[in-house]
């Protein structure tokens, strides 16, 4: 019977009657919120400005309850949504042994950040208790884990480049003073014959659980060039020869076979090299052999070599 009474219902009238009815909750619910009222809220904690010499450890308090009189709406709002509150930690006071803010200063914090509608009546706490450490900080080389081979006939242009060169770590003395160096992971290059960048991670040490590293990757990059040979004829100079005496070596002059990119070896001479024997090293033996030493060769070549390391020679008194 029940059913067909409701079938009988003016099925224009039932949803009028529900818009109506909606409409009537809305107003009432509206009204309600657009009222003052004193409640309490929760705000995360956004701890800001720490000092160099400070580092925020892992037991502070992240929530703070307090107590408010604003509109419902606000009420609302803070219901669905998480609002920070950002605390200025330069301004915490160091007692007895912990770093606290004053309830002053906690409250003339909160009022500047909160909306004007909004009075702050009072706190969970009289002080707040942030957990802080000392800490020292120093910087420390990068280098890197470089495998690197070269195709043939090609060398590397220059020492390898690591951006940035080094790392600043913040964190006790105790542990930041046992790091000497930061590693990259390992670089594998195989078959190069062009220049190459590469930006990988660092690998920190374990145990370092206090500490904080200003980056973690690094970009390590080298240039390779193509590298060619050139034979330059160079002459031996003799040095600590006995005074009243003259020396000649044979031969006079030596050949040097030079390795460097094909650019530099256009800029080389023999004059760039300075061979020498030193007739002092024979120390009385009657031998008619000196040995031949490098004694200057061009910079920026990748290899230097005699084709001969030793010269006869005859002493003849002047």
């Amino acid at each position: 019977m029940f059913k067909k009474v409701l079938r009988g219902l003016n099925k224009k009238k039932v949803k009028v009657f529900s818009l109506f009815l909606l409409c009537s909750f809305l107003a009432w619910f509206i009204s309600n919120l657009s009222d003052t009222y004193e409640s309490r809220a929760y705000f995360t904690l956004n701890y800001r400005n720490l000092p160099d010499s400070l580092l925020l450890g892992k037991n502070s308090d992240n929530l703070i309850e307090a107590k408010l009189r604003t509109s419902g709406f606000q009420f609302l709002y803070y219901k669905i949504f998480k609002t920070r509150i950002d605390i200025d930690v330069s301004q915490v006071e160091f007692q007895n042994g912990d770093y606290v803010m004053s309830e002053e200063a906690l409250r003339k914090q909160m009022d500047q950040q909160l909306s004007q509608s909004i009075s702050l009546l009072e706190l969970d706490r009289r002080t707040l208790e942030i957990d802080l450490y000392q800490v020292d900080s120093k910087k420390i080389p990068i280098e890197a884990k470089l495998n690197l081979q070269l195709e043939q006939n090609y060398i590397l242009d220059g020492k390898i480049k690591i951006l940035p060169d080094s790392i600043e770590v913040k964190g006790p003395s105790n542990e930041i003073d046992t790091i000497n160096s930061i590693k990259t992971s390992l670089i594998q290059l195989n078959n190069v014959n062009a220049d190459f960048s590469n930006e990988v991670s660092l690998v920190f040490p374990k145990g370092l659980d206090n500490s904080i590293f200003s980056i973690g990757r690094a970009t390590v990059s080298g240039k390779v060039s193509k590298f060619s040979e050139k034979v330059f004829e160079v002459p031996v100079q003799v040095i600590n020869v006995p005074q009243g005496y003259q020396i000649k070596t044979f031969p006079d002059v030596v050949t040097v076979l030079c390795k460097a990119t094909i650019e530099r070896l256009k800029e080389i001479s023999a004059s760039d090299f300075e061979i020498v024997a030193d007739y002092g090293q024979l120390m009385g033996s009657e031998s008619s052999t000196l040995f031949l030493e490098i004694q200057e060769s061009p910079q920026k070549v990748y290899d230097v070599k005699l084709e001969d390391n030793t010269v006869n020679f005859v002493l003849e008194q002047q």
